[in-house]
């Protein structure tokens, strides 16, 4: 017996009742729809196999009686109901009789899909009926991903970190941010504007052009005005526009990010129209409604522009304005009155600004580039005079005067992504910067659990009244739990400062392959150990355990993280530096890089027990001035020695 639990939306108390399912024996198919979901065109599924379907039930109660899912009362019949689901608990359970000789063996399929019409569904199915077709298309498939994932390879003397970055992040990220934007604890499919964007962020040397599609696809959900779409379902132009203000700053980090790679410039001229909406009213933090395409047409660098633009509203500490929540969207009632600041906005909106300068230039955009230059100095000293604590940056300032992140709270006293961002950003003054990251190592990081908590003491019963990430548990998610997509980014801060020894200790620690290494923490830890978690808890008796899997942003960070900021691999248009922050205890590791016909094999050398500085670069025995390859599409295999 083949068993599925449909689902068809968002959740399965959601369809219960709706889901009507038919046999077609002709076509030796059970196909199934959820009669009251009308937005999504998709919503057939089947399931058939290589072997003629004996019986069938769509009722999961009859299907499991009085025993369970493990061993459920259908099993000691001799066939199942062949009754629908409608207006019941529904599930697709079929019964197929196998039988076997002595020593005998024998394949089957089981096929499970989803197709727009019945037509493409018959065909499908009919297909995969063939066990040559499947193992084809299994053939097939394995080459397919093998092509991606094979285009960089590590060597390192770590197994679990060549294991994850070798292969299973990367999955992650297509499978799951690209191509489905869906995940186990959040059924979804949406498009998130920020999330895609930095999911294709670890795509820069792999598949360059999915970066660029998604750029152009995000440009097309934002407004005139310059604000965006926090989401939306591109099957019914459905999404919700918000005061979240970092969203669409992210179009400017992503399309920097792609430029700064591929010397794509061509982007900027690409055309792209912007959304028609009503705009928020004051008191109105969002609003989920149809958004059409409007008949005015910019390029991707007046989009650019506009997001950019739309970012330049400061409060009384010349600070951004928070809105309804930055990257933290739980800070949703920080400054959603129109006063409330936010210090990690302002170390992002300065990156933003210093990556983008000189793309002005490059358009000879001096006026801009002036006014976005002077802004950006004005901000960094705002920042280190009020948002300065004492021994880190604060996170926030709240509309009615309350501080985010600072000594003086009973929660949330320090927040992790302002220190690390203070690096990233190379906003941070040079004493402020090491020593905020000083008190995020002392404060936020877990080593018992493994764990790099986003913010502590957790929100739970102070004066405090930051948002929605009040009411999740302290030590959950965002409340001081590990967010995890923040926890790799005081790993990059790590790596950037030059502390290679504690950046891939922290990569190491936060690794899921390392949290399930025994019994005992397999049995602590939950959760799949080949996927990078959206966040891990953090305290009482579930500290150490995985949250969210599948989620967005951390895999693609995490990628990052590994090969450009520990490795070392930069590549900017065609060429190849190597930056390693590295232990000083690794003597030596590898990567291998295919550029078109040409396959480059980088051995580096650590002699000296360095964390990072190349000395010399040897290619075929000769030592170049330059310690940088200049990327050839020669079809030969180049062997070249990176000595730190």
């Amino acid at each position: 017996i083949y068993y599925i639990k449909p689902t068809l939306c968002e959740d399965e108390i959601l369809s219960n009742g709706y889901i009507n399912i038919e046999k077609n024996a002709n076509n030796n198919l059970i196909y199934a729809k959820n009669l009251y979901n009308t937005d999504f065109k998709s919503s057939i599924i089947y399931v058939s196999s290589s072997e003629k379907i004996k019986s069938y039930t769509g009722d999961k109660r009859s299907f499991i009686g009085n025993g369970s899912l493990s061993n459920p009362e259908a099993l000691d019949k001799l066939s199942l109901n062949n009754e629908n689901s409608l207006g019941k608990d529904a599930c697709i359970a079929i019964q197929l009789d196998i039988e076997l000789k002595q020593f005998e063996s024998k394949e089957i399929s089981l096929i499970l899909g989803g197709e727009e019409n019945l037509v493409d569904l018959y065909d499908k199915a009919y297909k995969y009926s063939n066990m040559q077709n499947c193992k084809m298309e299994l053939k097939n498939i394995k080459e397919s991903w093998n092509k991606i994932l094979d285009k960089i390879q590590v060597f390192t003397p770590v197994e679990s970190i060549n294991i994850i970055l070798n292969s299973w992040v990367l999955y992650q990220v297509i499978s799951s941010r690209l191509i489905s934007r869906t995940a186990f604890y959040q059924a979804g499919g949406a498009y998130g504007f920020r999330d895609q964007l930095q999911d294709t962020l670890c795509l820069k040397y792999i598949k360059p052009d999915a970066m660029k599609n998604q750029i152009i696809e995000h440009a097309k959900h934002q407004f005139i005005e310059g604000d965006v779409l926090h989401w939306w379902h591109k099957e019914t132009n459905k999404g919700i526009r918000t005061r979240f203000s970092d969203d669409l700053l992210w179009l400017v980090y992503v399309v920097c990010e792609y430029i700064e790679v591929t010397g794509d410039t061509n982007i900027l001229e690409n055309k792209v129209k912007y959304l028609n909406g009503e705009i928020l009213p004051t008191g109105v933090d969002e609003r989920y409604d149809i958004y059409e395409e409007s008949e005015i047409e910019e390029d991707i660098y007046m989009h650019c522009v506009r997001a950019i633009d739309k970012s330049l509203t400061f409060g009384k500490n010349g600070l951004p304005k928070i809105g309804s929540g930055d990257w933290n969207d739980g800070f949703s009632t920080v400054g959603n009155k129109g006063k409330g600041e936010s210090v990690w906005l302002a170390f992002f909106l300065y990156e933003v600004l210093k990556r983008f300068i000189p793309i002005c230039d490059t358009k000879k955009d001096i006026e801009r580039s002036q006014k976005y230059k002077k802004i950006k100095e004005e901000l960094k000293k705002s920042i280190n005079i009020n948002a300065w604590d004492g021994r880190w940056y604060k996170r926030a300032f709240c509309d009615n005067g309350d501080v985010l992140g600072s000594i003086e709270n009973e929660e949330c006293r320090i927040d992790s992504i302002a220190q690390s961002w203070s690096v990233i950003s190379n906003a941070g003054d040079n004493d402020k910067k090491y020593i905020s990251m000083n008190s995020l190592e002392n404060h936020l990081i877990d080593k018992e659990n493994g764990i790099i908590k986003l913010l502590d003491p957790p929100f739970n019963k102070s004066k405090l009244e930051p948002g929605y990430i009040k009411s999740y548990l302290p030590g959950v998610r965002e409340n001081g739990g590990q967010y995890t997509h923040a926890a790799i980014w005081a790993i990059i801060a790590e790596a950037i400062l030059g502390f290679g020894d504690k950046a891939e200790e922290y990569f190491k620690m936060i690794n899921p392959i390392e949290h399930t290494r025994t019994r005992e923490e397999a049995n602590k830890y939950k959760v799949e150990p080949y996927v990078m978690p959206a966040d891990v808890y953090g305290s009482g008796n579930l500290a150490g355990r995985g949250g969210w899997t599948w989620y967005t942003g951390s895999a693609s960070w995490y990628y990052n993280a590994g090969i450009e900021y520990i490795l070392g691999f930069k590549l900017r248009k065609d060429i190849l530096r190597l930056e390693p922050n590295i232990p000083s205890s690794w003597k030596e590791y590898q990567i291998r890089y295919r550029y078109k016909s040409s396959v480059y094999n980088l051995k580096i050398k650590n002699p000296n027990g360095k964390n990072n500085g190349i000395e010399q670069v040897i290619v075929n025995g000769q030592k170049l001035e330059k310690k940088e390859i200049k990327l050839i599409d020669n079809g030969k295999i180049n062997d070249i020695e990176f000595i730190m």
